[in-house]
């Protein structure tokens, strides 16, 4: 089990209930999952895009990618249904908290001018996204062999039923919110 994990059950949880006033610990938010994504729109035009999105995602998950595919034609774009757009990871279990525990303490210090994520960055129901504007911030990636840098998203989805629930769980896991 991670280290994140036992400090989850042993303390995070009885801080939660405290500070939520939750009456049973069933109550309290958990991590659920973590999707990586990153939107391949080149891959229109050019199908080498797509592995190397595909390996550079499987380096940072340790988990090979699914291929997301378009849903619509879109003439503009020259898109029809069913081409590659994409590729995505659901993290979950072992690898979901081994990935948040590298994502904050080795990851996010290691962003240029780092001072922090935004704390606005919840959808309503105590999910949280974050974007990267290149992928070689994960130390997995080696500079050298990459073809094209890239963006990435991150949604770790929690079973909050608040953005404030989502906020709380996501702080107590060592989350490094903007100072307001």
């Amino acid at each position: 089990m991670s280290q994140l994990k036992e400090k989850f059950k042993k303390e995070i949880v009885p801080q939660m209930m405290e500070r939520m006033q939750f009456n049973n610990i069933m109550q309290v938010p958990r991590l659920e999952k973590i999707v990586l994504n990153i939107g391949l729109g080149e891959a229109i035009t050019n199908a080498k895009a797509l592995e190397g999105g595909e390996t550079d995602l499987a380096a940072i998950a340790g988990q090979h990618p699914v291929i997301t595919r378009s849903k619509r034609s879109i003439s503009a774009f020259r898109l029809r249904v069913g081409m590659a757009i994409g590729v995505k990871v659901t993290l979950r279990g072992k690898r979901m908290w081994d990935f948040y525990e590298k994502l904050v303490t080795i990851t996010l210090p290691r962003v240029r001018e780092f001072s922090g994520v935004p704390r606005n960055a919840f959808d309503g129901r105590g999910n949280y996204t974050l974007g990267f504007k290149e992928q070689i911030v994960f130390p997995e990636i080696e500079f050298d062999k990459v073809d094209k840098i890239r963006g990435l998203e991150v949604v770790i989805v929690t079973t909050a039923k608040t953005d404030e629930e989502g906020r709380t769980l996501l702080e107590l896991l060592g989350m490094p919110f903007v100072k307001e």
